[in-house]
C-alpha cells in the first residue's frame, strides 16, 4: 500500500458523505432484497477464495443492513470451517480478537450494541486464520476498504505487517458499496484487501 497523506478537510467530508449515502443505502433494503443478496452471498464467496484454505474463517454477524454471511456458511466447501466472530479486546483498546463461534453459542451485546459471544470461548490469533471477511461501507477493486468510522479492524490489521503468515483479507458488501477506483480517498490507517465479496439485491 503506497504511503498516504494525512486527508484535507474536503477528504474528511467526502469520506463523511459517502459514508452517510452508503449506510442509508443499505439500511433502506427491504428484507426481500436482503435476502436475495444474502443467498447470492455464497457462490460470490466460494469464487473469491478459489483454492485457499478456509478453515478457520473470521466473519461478521449483519448490524446496520449489512451483508448477511450466515447463509453462506451451509455451503458445501464451508460446512466443517470454524467460524470466529470478532470481540472487543479488553486488553488492547480499539483492537479485536476473534473468537470461536457457532449459531447456538449464547450472544451478549458490546458497547456499541453489536452482538459478540457471551463466554470466554477459545479465541485464535489473526495471523492463524485462513480468511477474514471484514464488513466495509464502501471498498473498490483495488483493493481498499471504508468501515464504519471506528478503526477497530484497521488497526488489528495493522499488527499482521509483523507476521509471516498472512490470513486472505476479503471485503463483503452489496454490489452498489462497491464504488470506482479514485472516488474512495484514502486514510494513512486504511488496510487494503486482498478482494471483495459482493451480491446484488434485486
Amino acid at each position: 500500500m503506497p504511503d498516504q497523506q494525512p486527508l484535507s478537510p474536503s477528504q474528511r467530508q467526502q469520506r463523511q458523505h459517502l459514508r452517510r449515502q452508503l449506510r442509508q443505502q443499505r439500511r433502506q433494503l427491504t428484507a426481500g432484497q436482503r435476502r436475495r443478496a444474502a443467498r447470492r452471498a455464497a457462490p460470490a464467496l466460494i469464487n473469491a477464495l478459489q483454492h485457499r484454505p478456509a478453515n478457520h474463517i473470521a466473519l461478521y454477524l449483519a448490524n446496520d443492513g449489512e451483508l448477511d454471511l450466515i447463509p453462506a456458511l451451509s455451503h458445501l466447501r464451508l460446512r466443517r470451517s470454524s467460524t470466529y466472530l470478532p470481540w472487543l479486546d479488553p486488553l488492547r483498546r480499539g483492537h479485536l480478537r476473534f473468537r470461536l463461534w457457532q449459531p447456538h453459542h449464547p450472544m451478549r451485546p458490546n458497547q456499541y450494541g453489536i452482538a459478540e459471544p457471551a463466554r470466554a470461548r477459545r479465541a485464535r490469533a489473526l495471523w492463524a486464520l485462513d480468511v477474514i471477511l471484514l464488513p466495509a461501507v464502501a471498498f473498490d477493486r483495488a483493493g481498499y476498504r471504508m468501515g464504519m468510522g471506528g478503526g477497530y479492524y484497521d488497526r488489528t490489521l495493522a499488527d499482521l505487517e509483523r507476521r509471516p503468515r498472512q490470513p486472505m483479507l476479503l471485503a463483503v458488501g452489496y454490489d452498489f458499496q462497491c464504488v470506482e477506483r479514485g472516488v474512495l480517498p484514502l486514510a494513512p490507517w486504511d488496510q487494503p484487501v486482498d478482494g471483495i465479496v459482493t451480491a446484488g439485491s434485486e
